[in-house]
């Protein structure tokens, strides 16, 4: 039996590329041992770092702890990431919700507990596409435009989150942005002149029509642009008066508010909670860029800060610059990388992903020394809904044979999916779609339960140790 299980995965293997060496497809696979995943933190001695912040933060009541989680499709739709934040902020207590960002200006999905509107179309860039010189930044999203006459509405739905501290992150940390708490509509009424329609008739010249309204044939073609004499019976006329029509225009007038520049971003901060913020043009900019919004609270906690877009790679992020410079800006205590799939459907072998991954790391660390890193393997998936993903196989291998040797945190989120062959299976649970590359509302919120329960047991543990 187990021959003919190798033969059925040497087929599938062969059969899906010709070339398995240079796409390092070809994974060896013990099929004759069953390997029940542990869910638990391994190396977590690398994020003992973390338990003792925990522990202070529950003693004192004092302070606050960021969290950064980076990551593809699954952290910027924020259900995989969002349970975890709710899990530990119940636990750890809930000092803001951390960086936000308006993707519904962007035209793709995000987050459902903030949403943004604005008068204006914006243009954009995702750090997916080749760096052009737009302002892509902490966001991984660039959001800007020339106009200087927008508004942009930013609404907490989840009472959890009202805050009374806004951050404001813009490239080089440039002034663009007022803040303001309410608008009113102002009603401007003005007199302009009156124009009467008249239809033309058969026989009617222009010399009759202007005698009949007392102008002259010029200012008549002149309110209707013809070049000559020539009209026709049947069409309709515009007749300037002497007479006055009043008109009504509407337009929205915020009052700016006091804002602070700090290092890295400007701050505005309040005394009440708030869940409804606009930001409108700062004077004398003819430029406007918006790398994301940090809602805070006074409360000590975690601040749970979700870094996602959709399609993203390691690589997507190491090409731009400011994304570094920025995120120091959130001060890290943990950072979560959650990331591979991409590199998976790229074929990338595994040796180029770990080395991208090492590098976005050594990225954050330079900007960030004191960081400490947990990365979660990329989940089971299928190419073609039918072909298991060795690549992801492969990298979680490597990511956990580096853990100890790079110093980082690994939650192995491939085999507590099913591993290699568990795909099928998730179908049936309605934990993956039907792709079998996505994963379901459900899929996701598994993703955070089971991280969140791995996370709380390791920091448990941590907690015995030392109170022996």
């Amino acid at each position: 039996m187990h021959s003919k299980f190798f033969f059925f995965l040497f087929f599938l293997l062969f059969s899906f590329s010709l070339c398995a060496q240079s796409d390092s497809l070809f994974v060896e696979i013990d099929t004759t041992e069953v390997i029940t995943a542990i869910n638990e933190i391994k190396n977590n001695k690398a994020i003992n770092p973390i338990f003792e912040k925990l522990v202070n933060l529950q003693k004192s009541k004092v302070g606050k702890l960021n969290v950064v989680h980076i990551g593809d499709s699954h952290i910027q739709a924020d259900l995989f990431s969002g349970l975890m934040r709710k899990n530990l902020q119940q636990q750890f207590g809930n000092a803001g919700r951390g960086l936000v960002f308006p993707h519904s200006l962007v035209k793709t999905n995000g987050t459902g507990d903030v949403r943004f509107s604005s008068n204006q179309t914006w243009e954009s860039q995702r750090n997916i596409y080749p760096n052009t010189g737009n302002p892509v930044g902490l966001s991984g999203i660039a959001l800007f435009t020339k106009s200087n006459d927008f508004a942009i509405e930013m609404t907490v739905k989840n009472q959890e989150y009202v805050f009374n501290k806004l951050k404001i992150i813009t490239p080089q940390n440039i002034k663009m942005f007022e803040v303001a708490l309410t608008s009113k509509t102002i009603k401007i009424e003005s007199e302009i002149p009156k124009n009467i329609l008249h239809k033309i008739k058969n026989g009617e010249s222009l010399s009759v029509i202007s005698e009949k309204y007392d102008v002259s044939i010029a200012q008549i073609k002149k309110e209707n642009r013809l070049k000559n004499n020539n009209i026709r019976a049947g069409k309709t006329l515009k007749i300037p008066s002497k007479e006055k029509a009043k008109k009504v225009v509407e337009r929205s007038e915020f009052i700016p508010l006091e804002t602070r520049l700090e290092d890295g971003f400007h701050s505005f901060e309040t005394d009440t909670l708030l869940h409804k913020i606009y930001l409108i043009p700062a004077l004398n900019q003819s430029d406007y860029a918006l790398n994301g919004l940090v809602l805070e609270n006074n409360n000590p906690g975690i601040i749970y800060h979700t870094i996602g877009v959709n399609g993203a790679k390691c690589s997507d992020f190491t090409k731009f610059p400011l994304f570094f410079e920025q995120l120091a800006i959130l001060q890290p205590d943990l950072v979560i990388i959650s990331l591979g799939t991409n590199e998976s459907f790229d074929k990338m072998v595994t040796t180029n992903f770990i080395v991208q991954l090492n590098l976005m790391m050594e990225l954050i660390l330079a900007k960030n020394p004191t960081t400490t890193f947990l990365i979660t393997t990329p989940p089971p998936s299928q190419f073609k809904r039918k072909f298991p993903n060795t690549f992801v196989a492969d990298y979680t291998k490597e990511i956990l044979a580096q853990a100890e040797l790079k110093n980082y945190a690994v939650w192995d989120m491939f085999s507590n999916f099913g591993g290699l062959f568990g795909v099928n299976q998730l179908v049936k649970e309605g934990i993956i779609g039907a792709d079998k590359v996505h994963y379901t509302k459900v899929g996701y919120e598994r993703q955070g339960q089971l991280l969140t329960e791995a996370f709380l047991s390791s920091f448990e543990n941590y907690n015995l140790e030392i109170n022996k």
